[in-house]
């Protein structure tokens, strides 16, 4: 039995209710709607919200790493220049400013400790 079938055996013979059916039909229609969109509009704002979050988590790591290499390497340099050592400061600080810049992106990914937060701690346990 087809869909159209069935809405015709549930029609009253006379004709009467058919309007007032339908019209609470379609406000029933009208309110399952509006909830499906609601929930679809909420799950795409969150999938929106968290790329959009992990993009910019992202660009603060490189950020981070890449500022720790481009200031080693620019201290670096000017040693070289001032002393004439070329190019052993540049070296030396280029791999120092890639361990900070990997410690800066530990720090901010929340996988290391800042400094300041093992103040006044023995054998890394509570606070004295």
């Amino acid at each position: 039995m087809s869909d159209r079938d069935r809405d015709q055996d549930h029609r009253p013979a006379d004709g009467q209710g058919n309007e007032a059916d339908l019209a609470a039909r379609l406000r029933k229609l009208d309110d399952k709607l509006a909830g499906r969109r609601a929930a679809a509009g909420a799950a795409d704002t969150r999938a929106r919200s968290s790329a959009g979050r992990g993009a910019g988590q992202a660009l603060k790591l490189a950020g981070e790493f890449a500022a720790g290499i481009l200031v080693g390497a620019g201290i670096g340099w000017l040693i070289d220049l001032w002393l004439g050592t070329s190019p052993w400061a540049l070296a030396v600080f280029v791999l120092l400013g890639f361990v900070a810049g990997v410690l800066n992106v530990l720090r901010a990914a929340g996988l290391a400790s800042a400094p300041e937060s093992r103040i006044g701690r023995r054998d890394g346990g509570g606070k004295d």
